[in-house]
């Protein structure tokens, strides 16, 4: 083991790899019940999207693990499969299998474009000042989701400034249950005028007002408990404080009723599912009807074209500003991404890691397979080899046979893990030139927007975008890498395609 994974050599111990991997697993395990929550909503039977998001999670994980060696988890990705069901499904009327079918496709562009080397021409034309701001801003991005899931937050909406939609009895559990678990509101903004009677949604405006709830709610106390408790133990500098509150905090609310044993459906039955969606990419309807009506082509490239910048620039968004300060990926190593032919360097290594798993899990039947922002935690606790994965891969197969009592782990338990790992994350900020104007815009939006739009590629892309203006305009075009140039006008592109397609 020793010898595999290099654990001295990278400053590490199975202990200290099996905490993170617990610690990272458990800021994640959320996505095992609310992924075929929301993907049902689409008809894809509940047990097999079960059952597929769990074999892509151990898949993608443990190639992460053993291949590239590096302390990231693979799941299918929150946001992604809002865009599958309410704009693929639901507005763009494609079946499921459809959908299936160009996340596919997405996975083996993005396998493409790592072995040409494209993705890792993109890591090396990000300038310094913009990749300090992307790690940084996962900072903030984490931290959001963290007081999202601890229940600080409520939103006003002014009069008029929202619409409801369909049966107030369908949807509303789903609903309920994802901004706590995943912090996601996209769901609403992307079920406007896209969903049936039969569905509920929430579509609202900029109008709408955070503000801090009342503190008098026993989750919101007993995430303070744990935000508290996690800050001391840091504090303190005691080993494994960010499990610890994890796990203190699920104790303690035990005896206030707010852990409940899921309704999950037997494993058994999930497999008696999964041959519903295993495969289903290949038939008709899948792969062989996708491209057989002409009038709808256009559509699909723009459809496979927006998962696929999305899964590209969140996975490279993760990697720098998770892995360039905490050494997993160390400058001999970038130099070797950029020099190295073939897979020599971690980086190439987790990139094709990441790019393989979208695949895999469309085949089995789930929509993206991205590398999980939450890894940070378990990074931030020590992890820094593919054994900290290995031990969430081992996790996810658990949990195929757990899922009742993995899932009765609140988000009020986990949410101050995030807070902390966010806080850790944002000391990136101190390295960029703030009282230069030239570097602060373009690092404003590539930082402070990712959170604020609650997404690490358009954070990216307003980033790139800016810092191009910028140059533009101070007549110094020769300093953006061409591949910079491509990149920026992909992003634009992406928005007028996400706009046609009412994402």
């Amino acid at each position: 083991m020793e010898n595999f994974f290099k654990l001295k050599e990278n400053g590490t111990n199975v202990r200290t790899e099996v905490l993170a991997g617990l610690t990272t697993f458990f800021t994640m395990a959320y996505i095992i019940v609310v992924n075929p929550s929301i993907l049902s909503l689409a008809d894809m039977p509940w047990g097999a999207v079960f059952l597929a998001t769990i074999i892509a999670a151990i898949a993608g994980t443990l190639i992460m693990g053993l291949f590239a060696n590096v302390p990231y988890a693979q799941a299918p990705g929150m946001g992604l499969n809002a865009f599958f069901v309410f704009t693929v499904v639901k507005a763009l009327g494609f079946e499921w299998q459809e959908a299936l079918a160009m996340v596919f496709i997405c996975g083996l562009i993005n396998i493409l474009i790592t072995v040409t080397k494209i993705r890792k021409l993109i890591i090396k034309a990000i300038p310094e000042s913009l990749q300090n701001a992307i790690g940084g801003g996962i900072g903030i991005f984490i931290a959001y989701i963290g007081i999202k899931n601890a229940g600080l937050l409520k939103f006003t909406f002014d009069p008029g400034t929202f619409n409801l939609f369909g049966d107030p009895n369908v949807l509303t559990p789903v609903l309920e249950q994802v901004p706590t678990a995943a912090g996601l509101l996209p769901l609403a903004e992307q079920a406007v005028e896209t969903v049936g009677s039969t569905f509920t949604a929430v579509g609202g405006s900029a109008a709408a007002v955070p503000a801090l709830v009342g503190l008098n709610s026993t989750p919101v106390l007993l995430a303070l408990f744990g935000l508290i408790l996690t800050v001391i133990l840091m504090v303190r500098k005691v080993r494994g404080a960010i499990l610890i509150g994890i796990i203190a905090t699920t104790l303690l609310a035990i005896p206030f009723d707010q852990v409940a044993l899921g309704d999950v459906i037997s494993f058994s039955e999930a497999v008696k599912q999964l041959p519903e969606t295993f495969g289903a990419i290949f038939g008709n309807p899948g792969l062989r009807s996708l491209f057989s009506d002409p009038g709808r082509l256009p559509t699909v490239l723009m459809t496979i074209f927006a998962f696929s910048l999305a899964d590209t620039f969140d996975t490279i968004g993760t990697f720098i500003g998770t892995g360039r300060k905490t050494g997993i990926f160390t400058d001999e190593d970038m130099k070797a991404l950029e020099s190295s032919a073939g897979f020599k360097s971690k980086m190439d290594k987790a990139l094709f890691a990441d790019a393989t798993a979208t695949s895999i899990g469309a085949i089995f039947g789930t929509s993206n397979t991205t590398t999980y922002v939450e890894s940070a935690a378990g990074i931030a606790v020590g992890g820094r080899t593919g054994l900290t994965s290995v031990v969430v891969a081992i996790l996810f197969a658990l949990s195929a046979f757990l899922a009742t009592f993995v899932s009765a782990v609140p988000s009020v338990a986990t949410a101050p893990a995030l807070i902390i790992v966010g806080i850790l994350m944002m000391s990136a900020f101190k390295e960029i030139v703030w009282d230069d104007f030239d570097v602060a815009v373009p690092a404003f939006f590539a930082g402070v927007f990712m959170a604020l739009c609650y997404s690490i590629s358009d954070g990216i892309a307003a980033g790139f975008i800016f810092y191009c203006i910028v140059k533009i305009f101070r007549k110094e075009t020769k300093e953006v890498h061409p591949v910079l140039w491509v990149s920026t006008i992909l992003f634009i592109l992406n928005f007028i395609v996400r706009a046609r397609l009412g994402a």
